[in-house]
């Protein structure tokens, strides 16, 4: 497994704990299948699928974790069938399992309140029954969602323990440019159009700038939003308009633009996958340290804890394990495009540009503006 794939799904799965409440009130509803019944009836055993020192993972446990998984992100159940992508869950099972028994007592106990804190919250916003209902769906019982927890934020407690304002303010001021947002108008047309016919780039291009030259003539970009936009129902109704959006959600074609265009000039069509935009910057609001609120200021700390924990990963996870068993999953064939990690805020695609988000945090709230690994809806996702 390559090293940024590693870092890719590292950073999927350590946004979860970021925004742990929103993903398992989007599971709320999930049906339940046969497989998941199988898994967590039939399907484990006591095997052992690792050893690292001063402890195991067995097979029984390791279903387990993917079956909590599941739960929290119910849209990765097709990466939890690549054998590359359970082996790095299996390393970062091993990494929090390992590093919880390391922590120090203040740590644990920060970490068990914040889990119960949060438990409780998902509770109350759910209602018991759809609570419930959300468990059952894996198998899986509230003891083994909060234990789960519980080691998840003793590790992250333990990991920023340290953390000063000063590091803070040092993190933002090197990933200052992620908190830049724009509220952009615009116009994608794109390389299918609204009947899902194919259309040639240069066609697409040359549509773009006849739509642009109507632009220049004073045409009402709403109108024309209506009459050719191909970037999606919802931005179609609302005249093509991300209002103050994270500049960093788009793919870097979007993003240099609207990080560049003077307010309410029409750019040129910018190419992308996806086709070609037509955009107009509305306003740009870019931040500075004092602008910070304490919720983002913690999600720096978080980003700066989690930058420790894949550091872990890269350099010292390997010293730690004696041996990894897992077994293969069956009928498993593994793609380029099939290994990719989605979005840790998929689900929320219809907030964000179709056609120009890129991959990263979130935003859910503002969690993706602190990692500069963002997640972003599948709108224009980099693929």
């Amino acid at each position: 497994m390559s090293r940024s794939k590693a870092r890719s799904w590292r950073t999927l799965v350590i946004a979860m704990v970021a925004v742990l409440t929103v993903s398992m009130l989007a599971a709320c509803g999930k049906k339940d299948d046969n497989k998941n019944k199988e898994a967590a009836n039939n399907g484990s055993s006591g095997k052992v699928v690792a050893t690292y020192e001063g402890g195991e993972i067995t097979e029984k446990e390791f279903d387990l974790e993917l079956r909590i998984m599941k739960t929290l992100q119910p849209q990765m159940a097709q990466l939890l069938e690549l054998d590359d992508f359970r082996e790095f869950l299996v390393k970062q099972a091993i990494t929090y399992e390992y590093l919880s028994g390391k922590a120090d007592d203040a740590a644990k106990k920060e970490g068990k309140k914040t889990a119960e804190d949060q438990l409780k919250a998902i509770k109350t916003q759910m209602g018991d029954e759809a609570f419930k209902q959300m468990l059952d769906t894996q198998q899986i019982t509230e003891d083994d969602l909060k234990n789960y927890m519980i080691r998840i934020f003793t590790v992250v407690t333990s990991q920023t323990a340290g953390v000063t304002e000063e590091d803070i303010k040092t993190e933002f001021e090197a990933t200052k440019d992620d908190y830049t947002t724009a509220s952009v108008r615009h116009i994608l047309i794109g390389l299918t159009d609204r009947e899902g016919n194919e259309r040639s780039k240069e066609d697409a291009l040359k549509l773009a700038k006849e739509v642009k030259a109507k632009l220049d003539k004073g045409e009402d970009f709403v109108k024309l939003v209506k009459e050719y936009s191909n970037d999606g129902q919802q931005n179609i109704d609302n005249g093509g308009l991300y209002k103050d959006a994270l500049v960093t959600q788009w793919v870097p074609q979007f993003q240099e633009k609207a990080r560049t265009l003077k307010i309410n000039e029409i750019s040129d069509p910018v190419e992308t996958d996806y086709g070609y935009h037509i955009m107009r910057v509305e306003s740009r609001t870019e931040k500075e340290y004092g602008d910070l609120t304490e919720e983002e200021k913690d999600m720096i700390k978080n980003l700066i804890g989690s930058n420790k924990l894949d550091e872990f990963m890269e350099k010292d996870l390997d010293k730690i394990i004696k041996k990894i068993d897992l077994p293969k999953v069956e009928n498993n064939t593994e793609t380029d495009s099939g290994a990719e990690a989605p979005s840790a805020s998929e689900g929320n695609a219809g907030t964000e540009p179709e056609g120009t988000s890129k991959e990263s945090g979130s935003n859910s709230g503002n969690a993706g503006a602190a990692n500069s690994e963002k997640t972003g809806g599948n709108a224009t996702s980099t693929k």
